[in-house]
């Protein structure tokens, strides 16, 4: 008698368990071009950091955008609701674990100052760098002309699952296509897995989507939840939705694979998945410049029902110069993630992003333990 199949399951992968395939020609890595478009906005490299208290304050949004990329400040959190944020940062830092959680409930219960929204928007731009701002989906009809007349040049809205069709007791929630027209700057919008999710998000008429539900380091949404899609299969489905609405429309909407990245080779396969551009956290929240102190969390720890993210202690190693550029001093791949970008589409033979794409890619769990027992193990380890 053959089983009923109420749920049919497929694979799917994350950045350990696949591999990207060296193409049949090879190109200079200084020649290719690693530029990430969002609405008006070019960025010279694809790499953006997350909106955490930990990673991403005024003076690191300035310097990732003074070296090409983008840092999203988080208008929801301590830096809009106390005067001096580095204070509090500072208490997170030195909290004990057993106590930290109730701490940040507390400090992110104090009230949003709506007056430091424009200071902190205006301090970015004051020094020349591009800003790009987020706010979740509740508060974003409340906030969004306030966020333009300050002068952010980018809205990103942000959540950890965000669809177009939400039922709710309010009789008008966020309708992405009105924010769309309401606003004079590009809106990106996320998290979300999926090709019809994606592609829905799409038809809004936004200007990115950011892919990745629960796979950041500081995130416990998969384990409190048990939501979620392992990031190169979701970065795969919603780059086919990207591709499905390019060829309906002829509008190109980049996607941002979100979280879990630990070294260079994930952001390469990322791309070679997909994706446009990618946003890292806890590879940020290690820079000497991040102000969280070698400390990192999520938007969602604080919660005050339901936290689905922890404080997580990630040490500060080097410049944030150095992790983008290099040179490096390490041999794991936690540095100089644009020259393996670089190197990687040189490899491949793509002299952009978009070639990248097209990089054949292969399921090889074994790809990096295959022959690597001395590194796995250590020489003083072996008999």
């Amino acid at each position: 008698m053959t089983a009923p199949k109420f749920k049919q399951m497929k694979q799917a992968y994350g950045f350990d368990d696949v591999a990207i395939v060296p193409g049949d020609i090879t190109v200079n890595p200084e020649q290719t071009d690693v530029s990430l478009q969002l609405g008006n906005i070019t960025l010279d490299i694809p790499i953006v950091a997350s909106a955490m208290d930990g990673v991403t304050d005024v003076n690191f949004a300035i310097l990732m955008s003074k070296l090409g990329g983008l840092a999203v400040l988080h208008l929801e959190g301590v830096q809009t609701r106390y005067d001096n944020p580095a204070e509090v940062l500072n208490e997170i830092a030195n909290s004990p674990n057993e106590k930290v959680t109730a701490l940040m409930q507390k400090i992110y219960s104090a009230p949003i100052k709506e007056n430091l929204i424009g200071e902190r928007i205006r301090a970015i731009k004051k020094a020349g760098a591009v800003c790009a701002a987020t706010v979740m989906p509740t508060n974003t009809k409340k906030y969004a002309q306030l966020i333009v007349e300050a002068g952010a040049d980018l809205l990103f809205v942000q959540s950890t699952v965000t669809t177009t069709r939400h039922v709710s007791k309010s009789y008008e929630g966020l309708v992405f296509s009105k924010l769309v027209k309401s606003v004079p700057i590009p809106v990106v919008v996320g998290n979300c897995v999926s090709y019809s999710a994606c592609l829905d998000l799409m038809k809004e008429g936004v200007s990115g989507v950011l892919v990745g539900v629960g796979p950041g380091a500081a995130c416990t949404s998969r384990e409190v939840l048990g939501v979620g899609v392992p990031q190169i299969t979701a970065t795969i489905d919603c780059a086919a939705a990207r591709n499905t609405y390019l060829k309906d429309t002829g509008r190109y909407v980049p996607i941002i694979t979100d979280g879990g990245f630990k070294k260079g080779g994930d952001v390469c396969k990322a791309i070679a998945a997909g994706a446009d551009g990618v946003m890292l956290g806890s590879t940020f929240a290690q820079a000497i410049e991040s102000p969280g102190h070698g400390y990192h969390w999520g938007m969602s720890t604080p919660n005050p029902v339901l936290p689905r993210g922890t404080r997580i202690k990630v040490g500060t190693s080097v410049p944030l110069q150095q992790i983008l550029f290099g040179p490096t001093s390490v041999t794991n791949g936690t540095q100089n993630f644009v020259g393996a970008i670089r190197t990687a589409m040189g490899f491949c033979g793509a002299s952009t992003i978009r070639e990248m794409h097209n990089a054949e890619m292969v399921i090889a769990p074994s790809i990096t333990t295959e022959g690597k027992s001395w590194q796995l193990s250590g020489p003083n380890t072996r008999a």
